[in-house]
């Protein structure tokens, strides 16, 4: 772009935000930002969300107040702003008045720290009346500038390469190393943990995660993406379709071209590949909230927009989620409260624990920018370049037809933890408000479903500091015994789903995925090879029905008969000795409360 056209973009998009600038009441000096006060060429550090959230609650104390929901690992408070016109300024008042809370969450990714000033911006003028009129007497907004502390502190002028400004920002991770949007299930950080009981507390109708893309040049400015949509319960579903689709309506009509999905390739690099649409699983916060049959949605502006051009975008995507909720909100609190209702009830019937793309493609136009594919001189790779001066419409294909792809049928009563493994499962179930009790006497024997693996395979690197498992196998009904101090978790509650997501072992994000019960799966007592030959003698000389499996078994299977040690375990899993623990989710199904 010729340096003169880029200068005068910029001041548009500058005059266009200082437009937007309130004045009265709210130019206060101590309530102006670093982006502000810079032409948003830079953000300010973390010194500046501790002094404008108090600086707020001063400023409109009848409106704000200022709150720490948590302590980072480096010993930051996590700071929010509960900023409402109707007096109910706890969770408990929100609730006896029937408000719905909005949750805005900016920087879980402290490098896409658009979020933090656009929400200062949107609040300074919704508070002064200038956006949104109205809407903070209809409902409790909550404002998280920066969800990811640490890594905000982590300030350098490279830490987000392929993003255009600010200047600098902060890091993608914790100062533990922590992707908090990989977090919202397993719960490891400690952030993640005190998020979850600001979420437990306040139980926001809506959660807003405001982050910006990586990926290929384009000229979409924005991706709204809202579940319950695709997933969940069907009513909330509705509402979050006219959620996603009154966000995009109000965005387009102010210059921008939102995207209903992320714009990702299917094929890395290359644009002809087109895109997919997808259901997040639950790690990320818009795969996590319709499991409580809550709102949760992914706002990505385009990371190679400049930064006033994201903060603008941001700041109107902020004010229209608030002029939804003073439209709809009652409605759609009303819809979530009966979706509670309708959750408990899931019992014996059959819940998608994911969802995938079909087959069925249709061509889309998406606004590019001209481009090649060529072999690159430095890594020998078929690389694209863009030519950002020649706009291009690019006829793709996407796939955006949904079904479910992991279906389970919910248990008749619920789960049971044994009590040598309810010290793991325990926590998790408190961090995200699922109701559980502890057994006072043992159960024997108790007519179950077990779930014995029939394939395990570990992961073979670490993510997010967790060896992942996967397994293979069904459940299936077992007599066992559970002695005082297991758990019993009902299916009959709101969270259900969220419930079967922690528990079932084919849900993408359950515990066991994350490596929770990996003792379990790990066999640690055998038979020794010399010992195994002697014993499968024995048991064939004794057995011909056994003679005649074994025979089979060499004829029709290529793999084992050329494996000595599938050979061996053929035998070793008749004998007495063999461990029956061994493959065993530690997780029980009962249909029978007890």
């Amino acid at each position: 772009m010729p340096s003169m056209l880029r200068s005068c973009l910029l001041a548009g998009l500058l005059a266009g935000l200082s437009a937007l600038a309130p004045t009265a009441a709210a130019s206060q000096a101590d309530l102006s930002t670093v982006a502000e006060r810079s032409g948003f060429l830079r953000t300010g550090r973390y010194a500046e969300v501790i002094a404008l959230c108090d600086a707020y609650a001063r400023a409109y104390p009848d409106a704000v107040r200022c709150a720490s929901f948590g302590t980072t690992p480096e010993g930051r408070p996590m700071q929010y702003l509960v900023v409402t016109r109707s007096g109910a300024f706890t969770p408990q008042a929100a609730a006896a008045r029937g408000l719905p809370v909005l949750l805005v969450q900016g920087g879980i990714h402290a490098g896409e720290i658009d979020g933090k000033d656009a929400g200062f911006l949107a609040l300074k003028q919704a508070l002064d009346g200038l956006a949104a009129p109205g809407a903070l007497e209809r409902q409790v907004l909550l404002f998280v500038p920066v969800f990811n502390v640490d890594g905000h502190e982590r300030f350098g002028a490279w830490n987000r390469p392929n993003q255009r400004g600010p200047e600098q920002m902060g890091w993608r991770v914790t100062a533990q190393n922590y992707n908090l949007n990989r977090d919202y299930m397993k719960a490891d950080a400690p952030e993640m943990q005190a998020m979850l009981q600001l979420v437990q507390a306040w139980d926001p109708l809506a959660y807003i995660d405001l982050h910006v893309t990586d990926g290929a040049k384009f000229r979409h400015d924005v991706s709204i993406q809202v579940e319950p949509l695709h997933a969940g319960d069907s009513v909330l579903a509705a509402d979050g379709r006219a959620l996603r689709d009154g966000v995009i309506a109000r965005l387009n009509a102010q210059g921008s071209m939102a995207l209903p999905f992320y714009p990702s390739f299917v094929e890395f690099d290359d644009p002809a590949s087109g895109f997919e649409d997808g259901v997040s699983p639950p790690r990320f916060s818009n795969g996590y909230f319709w499991q409580r049959n809550r709102f949760g949605m992914l706002v990505e502006t385009h990371s190679w927009k400049d930064y006033p051009t994201r903060v603008r975008v941001t700041r109107n995507t902020i004010v229209a989620l608030l002029e939804l909720l003073r439209e709809h909100g009652a409605q759609w609190r009303a819809d979530a409260t009966a979706a509670d209702a309708r959750a408990a009830r899931l019992a014996g019937t059959p819940v998608p624990l994911d969802w995938k793309a079909t087959d069925a493609v249709r061509t889309i136009a998406f606004e590019g920018y001209a481009y090649s594919r060529t072999p690159s001189e430095i890594s020998g790779a078929l690389m694209t370049r863009y030519d950002e001066s020649v706009p291009q419409t690019w006829q793709v294909p996407l796939r955006d037809a949904l079904v479910p792809n992991h279906v389970a049928v919910a248990p008749g009563a619920g789960y049971l933890v044994p009590a040598a493994w309810a010290p793991m499962v325990e926590p998790k179930l408190q961090l995200h408000g699922i109701a559980y009790r502890r057994l006072d006497q043992p159960l024997a024997p108790a007519p179950v479903q077990a779930f014995r693996a029939e394939a395990i395979a570990f992961g073979k690197q670490s993510f997010e500091g967790h060896q992942r498992l996967e397994v293979t196998g069904a459940w299936a009904p077992e007599t066992q015994d559970l002695p005082a101090g297991s758990l019993f978790v009902p299916i009959a509650q709101a969270r259900a789903r969220l419930l079967m997501g922690l528990l079932e072992p084919a849900a993408p994000d359950a515990l066991l995925g994350w490596g929770a019960f990996n003792n379990a799966f790990e066999q640690k007592e055998y038979m020794e090879a010399y010992v195994a030959e002697e014993v499968a003698r024995e048991m064939l000389a004794q057995d011909p029905a056994l003679q005649a499996a074994f025979a089979q078994r060499l004829r029709e299977d290529a793999a084992f008969a050329a494996s000595p040690r599938a050979r061996l375990e053929f035998f070793a899993r008749r004998h007495a000795s063999w461990d029956r623990r061994y493959g065993l989710y530690p997780v029980l199904r009962t249909d029978r409360a007890p």
